[in-house]
């Protein structure tokens, strides 16, 4: 073999060194600086060479040596570096997961909040006959909500006795439904929680949103158990010291029939200099003692039992809470992440 081989072998082993990145410091010192390492296995080569060249190999020697040698400190010192900048005692970084749509989050709490005084979760069909959406709530066949340009109608035929099929404009067809299932037979407590159609789209009403419909059938029920249930909730959705008002109005599946209304919780009920509710007080929906002609369509004896109904809806009531400062509620169905995300 020639110098010019010696010197490339030389070359060709701290070339290999060179390119070590990814092991250990320690294991790589071993392999080439070790008793039995590569380097070693080189310098043995020393025997063979020429005695004219052999001050020339062992230079390339030296030096090849000390070239890998200071390679091996660089890697140790990124090692080290890279091992500092990790804390084992930090926690990992937590998956991207989701969470509960703010809609499903607020019937949760509703429903939580009357499953406490003992009322009894339930769910009614969103597509059901006219007869339990309409007809079984006293509502004459004239009526205006029972009018196409206020209703979903499905285009199908009429069923004989049910009539047509509708998407329904409320959770009350779920009312005579209970009333079924239960044999005609109170105590009834119910909580009914669905989507609901109308015809409207703007800033405060979307085609589909939710309803919470409540209903309690039995003997000697008057309008001071619908008032206290009213606060209840009033104090346990929005916080102590809310209150609520019945006003008189007219629903053709109560009577009387309320509208139902909340302190503000802004300016206190006060409604001193409040942009957001004018009066003290903001509307969340309808509520009543249950119609005579309702019980009897449940199979109900209106002289033996009486019953209050209240149903509002949950986008409405939910946007309504202390520091959501939400003013359009088809913000709940945009999709936008960052909205959804706050919640």
């Amino acid at each position: 073999m020639s110098q010019q081989d010696y010197i490339k072998i030389c070359q060709d082993l701290l070339s290999q060194a060179n390119q070590e990145n990814d092991t250990k410091a320690e294991d790589l010192r071993v392999k080439y600086l070790g008793k039995n390492g590569l380097f070693k296995n080189l310098s043995a080569l020393i025997k063979e060479v020429p005695n004219e060249q052999k001050k020339a190999f062992g230079q390339e020697l030296n030096k090849t040596k000390s070239k890998i040698e200071e390679k091996l400190k660089e890697i140790e010192q990124q090692q080290k570096t890279t091992q500092a900048k990790i804390d084992l005692t930090l926690p990992g970084k937590k998956a991207k997961v989701g969470h509960l749509h703010p809609i499903s989050q607020a019937i949760e709490e509703i429903s939580q909040i009357f499953e406490r005084i003992g009322f009894n979760r339930v769910r009614y069909p969103e597509v059901d006959f006219d007869y339990y959406v309409f007809e079984a709530l006293n509502m004459p066949k004239n009526h205006p909500a029972r009018d196409e340009w206020e209703t979903f109608f499905i285009d199908t035929p009429a069923h004989e006795k049910m009539g047509k099929i509708v998407l329904t404009t409320h959770t009350s067809n779920g009312q005579v439904r209970e009333m079924e299932r239960l044999k005609s037979k109170p105590p009834i407590r119910m909580i009914n929680v669905a989507r609901t159609y109308r015809r409207q789209s703007d800033a405060t009403h979307t085609q589909m949103f939710h309803q919470f419909e409540g209903l309690v059938v039995d003997k000697g029920i008057n309008i001071q158990h619908l008032k206290g249930t009213l606060d209840y909730f009033a104090e346990s959705f929005y916080g102590p010291g809310t209150k609520s008002r019945i006003r008189p109005f007219h629903f053709k599946f109560t009577e009387p029939s309320f509208e139902v209304d909340f302190s503000c919780h802004i300016c206190g009920g006060t409604g001193k200099n409040c942009r957001f509710c004018k009066s003290g007080w903001h509307e969340v929906g309808g509520a009543g003692m249950v119609h005579p002609n309702v019980l009897r369509a449940g199979g109900i004896d209106p002289d033996v039992y009486t019953g209050f109904a209240f149903g509002w809806g949950v986008e409405r009531t939910y946007t309504l809470k202390k520091g959501l400062n939400i003013d359009d509620i088809r913000l709940f169905y945009s999709g936008n992440l960052e909205f959804l995300e706050q919640f």
